[in-house]
């Protein structure tokens, strides 16, 4: 605007300059050179204003507004620009993206086995679901079928993730048998980790790795509430009640032990493997044992939510709204409403962001708005609209066509800091296409 003023009085003087005498021009010209550098330094200031606003610009959030089921179409069709180009690459590859390095180049899912495998077909299950587009549906089979085996390993915990959310969406939107099938192989296999003395699933083997050096002997974390939604599914296909039984007294015991007075939950809790007792409560990917590790909380909240959807006890709902109440009234919690990666990480406001944390709550907030008399819509939205724009969503083929930046994997472990994360867009997806269908019931009935 500053410099269109100074154009504007230069184009009025140099026209002035035809139709004034000859002694009014020669006084002119005596100031002429002193205006010219009045003029430049006046550019040369309004340059530096400009610059200084876009810096500005850059460090602050512009969120996308998605008030209506159209603005959610919108974002759901630039989601799936974004990711056909990484699907592309994936394909060609035969390989499922994880994430990038810290160079920027791409990270491919372990070929043994990955807990985060079953994450990006699901992605694409969730973009043919929303698109109807084939090529999102022979994208996701090419690449699941790649760990199809893994479904009788019984060294993980996480089978859950990897099955439920690629076979389960499969298995939903297709009702292909032989995918129900393997659901029911992998809800099998998780369930040989079931101590009935503690009375939960084992998360970790401690015979090895990094676990060996915790002197663990049954470790329980608070991300194996999101490997109970097989075995709920399995029980419902089946009626076979021995999953939702396991999955019921290990939410139970996760409830009795994992959470602190004010809701915000341990990482791990180790049992003792004869008695059931608690060894230890602690940490390993969270800044302190006492400390509230930001995507922990998101497991929590996602796992209950769960739990209620299969058996409506209300302790369940009132447990998931607890959760969030701890979220979202939290001093550290930023106005954008992406949390930092621990809740008491000790630099906030000058530590990592954890968009894949705030994808899972807002995600699991628009399912516990259809079950709780409170409003957790409003809160949903606004995250969704934080992680839709600057600086989190990534540009069209920007971030290897990843959709999010800013997530953390792990910083105790200094493993994937201010990365996209294959689960990060996952759940973000998925909190998008369910937007879209709530403000789409919204609109039938406002009409």
């Amino acid at each position: 605007m500053i410099l269109v003023f100074f154009g504007l009085i230069l184009t009025l003087f140099f026209f002035k300059m035809k139709y004034i005498s000859y002694q009014e021009r020669n006084l002119i010209k005596i100031n002429y050179f002193f205006i010219m550098r009045i003029v430049k330094i006046s550019g040369l200031f309004a340059v530096i204003i400009s610059s200084f606003m876009a810096c500005i610009n850059d460090s602050t959030t512009h969120k996308a507004v998605l008030n209506s089921a159209e603005a959610c179409r919108v974002q759901i069709e630039d989601v799936a620009l974004q990711l056909d180009g990484l699907s592309q690459y994936a394909l060609s590859e035969n390989r499922i993206p994880r994430t990038l390095t810290a160079e920027g180049e791409m990270h491919w899912t372990s070929q043994r086995f990955d807990w985060t495998e079953g994450f990006f077909p699901g992605s694409m299950w969730l973009l043919y679901n929303s698109t109807q587009d084939p090529k999102w549906k022979d994208g996701a089979e090419k690449l699941q079928g790649n760990y199809a085996d893994h479904r009788f390993l019984t060294s993980s915990h996480d089978l859950g993730f990897v099955f439920n959310c690629s076979y389960g969406n499969s298995f939903k939107y297709t009702n292909e048998k032989e995918h129900g099938q393997f659901l029911i192989d992998a809800a099998n296999s998780l369930i040989t980790r079931y101590n009935p003395a503690v009375g939960c699933i084992k998360s970790w083997d401690v015979k090895y790795g990094w676990q060996s050096k915790r002197d663990w002997q049954y470790p329980v974390i608070i991300d194996n509430m999101m490997n109970l939604e097989l075995l709920f599914e399995v029980a419902a296909m089946t009626g076979d009640t021995k999953y939702s039984e396991i999955a019921i007294t290990h939410a139970n015991i996760t409830l009795a032990n994992h959470f602190r007075p004010d809701w915000s939950s341990y990482h791990v809790v180790d049992y003792d493997s004869i008695s059931g007792t608690v060894r230890a409560k602690e940490t390993a990917q969270g800044y302190a044992h006492e400390s509230a590790w930001a995507r922990g909380q998101a497991w929590g909240l996602y796992g209950y939510t769960v739990c209620y959807r299969y058996t409506k006890d209300p302790k369940y709902l009132a447990v998931a709204e607890k959760i969030v109440d701890f979220i979202m009234n939290n001093e550290n919690l930023p106005e954008d409403k992406v949390p930092f990666w621990d809740f008491n990480a000790p630099k906030i406001p000058n530590e990592p962001r954890d968009a894949s944390a705030a994808a899972i709550i807002a995600s699991a907030m628009l399912e516990l708005d259809n079950y709780s008399d409170k409003d957790y819509l409003k809160p949903a939205c606004e995250i969704i609209e934080s992680l839709s724009g600057y600086p989190y969503r990534a540009k069209l083929n920007e971030n290897k066509n990843f959709v999010l930046k800013h997530s953390v994997g792990s910083i105790p472990h200094n493993a994937e800091i201010d990365v996209p994360l294959n689960y990060a867009d996952y759940y973000y997806i998925e909190a998008l296409t369910r937007l879209e269908t709530i403000m789409e019931k919204k609109t039938l009935v406002l009409n």
